[in-house]
């Protein structure tokens, strides 16, 4: 869209989707698998509304996985500072009903902010959705498998895949994550390895796309309300 047809929109809708990524580690996945994964989900989910989804904020909040190559990470401050901007943005543009979802669980602190937004702002309604842990959509992936984490079989579909490195056959040993937590990016890497935290490497695609097409009506139906109680 340009600004004239994003214009023409906001005369007769005002919703949106703000889709939020991370570039981190994933195993033998692409480092943009939650970027990936919450941009094509919004917009698959969106598309036959004819809502408009906002390229997807690559960058989160991943210190934890600093010492593998390629994984980028914001301070939380600077993190909280953004996602507002981006808000007042899509505020002065006229959407008032904005949907954020989220593809990385270290974003927390957006959904923190999305209430005080709202709260601060009345005329705007902010939700905030992990696509992956709604709970239709949490329930298909038990309904598969009810030991998945990052970087392992959940993660894995399609779009997230390289041509150029094939995940492991297999599963591993789920980690401890209370552990995890507690470790430096040193100790994180040295503890996780390839940086899966548990589970089968991969399921055959048909598994894979079911819970695929509950994400993203689960999402859909977020979009089309009710906003207000």
């Amino acid at each position: 869209m340009n600004w004239m047809q994003v214009e023409a929109y906001l005369r007769d809708d005002d919703r949106c989707v703000l889709p939020l990524g991370s570039i981190e580690q994933h195993g033998y996945l692409s480092l943009a698998v939650d970027q990936t994964l919450a941009e094509r989900i919004a917009t698959e989910a969106a598309e036959p509304l004819g809502i408009p989804v906002f390229p997807a904020m690559p960058y989160g909040l991943a210190p934890y996985f600093a010492a593998y190559p390629g994984s980028m990470t914001l301070r939380v401050d600077t993190y909280v500072r953004v996602i507002r901007d981006l808000l007042d943005g899509l505020r002065r543009s006229g959407f008032r009903r904005v949907l954020i979802v989220n593809g990385h669980g270290g974003n927390q602190p957006a959904a923190a902010l999305a209430v005080e937004y709202a709260m601060d702002h009345p005329e705007m309604r902010v939700r905030f959705h992990n696509w992956w842990a709604a709970p239709r959509t949490m329930a298909a992936v038990q309904g598969v498998d009810q030991i998945g984490t990052h970087a392992s079989w959940m993660e894995n579909f399609p779009w997230t895949r390289l041509a150029n490195a094939d995940a492991l056959a297999g599963a591993k040993a789920p980690v401890d994550m209370d552990m995890l937590k507690l470790l430096p990016p040193d100790g994180v890497r040295a503890y996780l390895g390839d940086g899966n935290c548990g589970g089968a490497y991969a399921y055959p695609d048909d598994a894979m796309l079911r819970i695929w097409e509950i994400g993203v009506a689960e999402t859909r139906a977020l979009l089309d309300g009710p906003w207000d109680a």
